[in-house]
């Protein structure tokens, strides 16, 4: 199926004058482009990797990620697309879906680009990057035009969800002036089955062991000033909430985060979780009941005293620095999540927590 893109300008008399279309001059130039400026395909996305060599001896000629951490395989053609471009892009594939989390970051820090990967991600997406990356990819052909077994053969794979589709560009100059117009083989609009297929696990970094970390929701139920001055962390008013806490172990070291704020805390694990009416701290080496102490948080959660999984659970810690809220430490493209717990796996991360908090065990 031919796909036409018209254009025309409305002359000064007010008739339609048509632009000429014609394919671009050189494939380099249309990589550059879309390098440039991604929405150009329809979404923001982070240009990782140009001319990417992989291990079967292809370069894949743009691979980006988008604010998910997809992965985007982009194949681009000048003219047009025969029908063994299709296999190409596949061949591609079956390399990507392989890429572990420190395989992107390498093929990014490859590229030499001016700032780390978490801070040009966190600067583009206004999010930082999600702690599994490559949980799908996306393949995607760029071409002037393509020829019926490629559209018969894209078509069908797209019909058992294999992520695959064909971005047409066309290519017009009119009195000095250049433009690109852009059209799909397969419009991704329209509900298919690929919205079905559940998503593969991605890759993670890899876990140091020990570091953990935790966050602090600030409100009139907890406040970081009790926690710092009595050595606790807390989280509570459901199962979703208290399950991750209660998952820390002891000896865990653990990096302690008020959201919207930053990282204000390091320290260890000390004890098991306990419901706040169950909790016992030590205090300058006396043990107290918790509800004993002075606090700023009421630690209560409504219908707590009837249902324990409401509770609001303490964890005992050893704190071996701390800062003041207003002094929490903080750069673009850290890690943060909605969990009250997890583990703390992103060295760039870790890499400015340690200089921040002077710790010297950072591995690797």
């Amino acid at each position: 199926m031919a796909y036409e893109v018209g254009l025309w300008r409305i002359g000064g008399s007010g008739e339609p004058v048509r632009v000429t279309s014609g394919a671009i001059p050189l494939e380099s130039q249309l990589e550059t482009l879309i390098a440039q400026d991604p929405t150009i395909l329809g979404e923001p996305l982070m240009i990782i990797g140009r001319q990417v060599p992989t291990d079967f001896g292809g370069f894949v000629d743009l691979l980006g990620i988008d604010g998910d951490g997809t992965l985007h395989v982009l194949e681009l053609k000048r003219g047009r697309t025969p029908r063994e471009v299709v296999a190409q892009i596949l061949d591609y594939a079956s390399w990507v879906k392989n890429l572990s989390h420190d395989d992107v970051l390498a093929i990014y820090g490859a590229s030499r680009q001016e700032s780390p990967f978490e801070t040009a991600f966190s600067a583009l997406f206004g999010v930082s990057p999600p702690d599994e990356l490559n949980t799908d990819h996306r393949l995607t052909i760029v071409a002037h035009d393509a020829d019926p077994a490629t559209e018969r053969i894209v078509g069908y794979l797209s019909s058992f969800a294999v992520p695959v589709n064909v971005a047409f560009f066309r290519y017009f100059e009119d009195e000095g002036r250049r433009y690109l117009a852009r059209t799909w083989l397969i419009d991704e609009t329209k509900p298919s089955r690929t919205a079905s297929v559940q998503r593969r696990s991605g890759t993670k970094e890899t876990w140091n062991g020990q570091d953990w970390y935790v966050a602090l929701g600030e409100d009139e139920t907890r406040a970081w000033d009790d926690a710092r001055k009595y050595g606790f962390v807390s989280a509570g008013g459901g199962t979703w909430f208290s399950r991750t806490l209660i998952s820390l172990p002891s000896g865990a070291r653990i990096f302690t985060h008020i959201p919207k704020a930053g990282y204000v805390g390091v320290g260890t694990v000390t004890g098991e979780a306990r419901p706040a009416h169950e909790a016992i701290l030590e205090i300058d080496g006396e043990l107290r009941r918790f509800t004993d102490l002075e606090l700023k948080g009421s630690y209560r959660h409504k219908g707590d005293e009837h249902d324990e999984t409401l509770a609001e659970y303490i964890v005992p810690v050893t704190w071996i620095q701390t800062v003041p809220r207003d002094s929490a430490r903080w750069a673009q493209g850290m890690f943060a999540n909605q969990n009250s717990a997890c583990k703390l796996r992103n060295k760039f991360t870790l890499d400015h927590l340690y200089k921040e908090f002077n710790l010297t065990d950072l591995e690797g």
